[in-house]
Parts: structure tokens; sequence; C-alpha cells
């Protein structure tokens, strides 16, 4: 996969454009991020559509990017900005305008152009606070 193809998805999705999920992923596709694991297209709007969009504005900062037609590598910096005051939320009680930043590095397995594997693996998972404290939260889920 070349960049502007990869590119592309990412638009896509900070778009929230469920519809890239059906374009670029495996329906047998394995996603392992932190302790959640889920398949295939399904899986992927499931926890988007249902888990995180809902409550956060996600955008997806891919920093540096490394791809063929087999292997997709990529440094990612992932905001989330909570949508409103939720005491109940993937990464726990949130309060509208909280943050929280991923930072890591992502492998994309790919056949026929398509995710069929997806590993998330942190180097930081921030929560920033409203008053603007920061802290680190290792493993968000």
């Amino acid at each position: 996969m070349n960049r502007a193809t990869f590119d592309d998805y990412i638009a896509r999705f900070n778009a929230r454009d469920a519809s890239a999920f059906e374009d670029y992923i495996a329906d047998d596709m394995e996603m392992l991020n932190g302790a959640l694991r889920f398949t295939g297209v399904a899986g992927m709007k499931d926890h988007y559509q249902n888990k995180i969009w809902p409550d956060f504005d996600e955008r997806l900062n891919p920093l540096r990017f490394i791809g063929n037609d087999a292997h997709v590598a990529i440094e990612m910096r992932t905001e989330f900005e909570a949508l409103a005051d939720n005491p109940d939320t993937l990464f726990g009680a949130v309060r509208k305008g909280e943050m929280f930043v991923y930072h890591g590095l992502i492998m994309y397995d790919l056949r026929d152009g398509r995710f069929t594997k997806i590993q998330v693996a942190y180097n930081s998972f921030t929560n920033i606070k409203l008053d603007g404290t920061e802290i680190e939260m290792g493993l968000p889920h």
C-alpha cells in the first residue's frame, strides 16, 4: 500500500466514514489494540460506531509511514476529545473537552490491498484534564 492510499483511509476514518472499513478491512481481519480484540468489518464498525465515536472526536495523525504490498508500519498520534460529560466510556468517566492522546506504532498486514491484521503498540497514552493536568494512563483498555 502506498502513502496516498493509506492517507485516503485515514481521511475517511477521520470523517467517520464507516464505508472505509468496507473498502480497507478484510472480513477476517484481527485487531489487537491493548486488551481489545475484535474481528473484521463488523468488529471495526462496532468498536468505532458504538464505543468510540459517540463519546469522542477522534483524530488520527500518522507521523511516519512505511509501506509495501504486504505491510504498512506507522508512527501514530491520535487525539480523543470527550464530546460530553459521561461517567461510562471506554476510557472511564470523562468531562466534556477532556483529551486523551495516544502515541505509538501500528503494524498492518495486507492481503489484496485490505488490512488482515492490525497490531497497536503503545509508547504512551496520556489523559489531559480540563485544568491541563497530564496523567499517563498506560494501556487504556
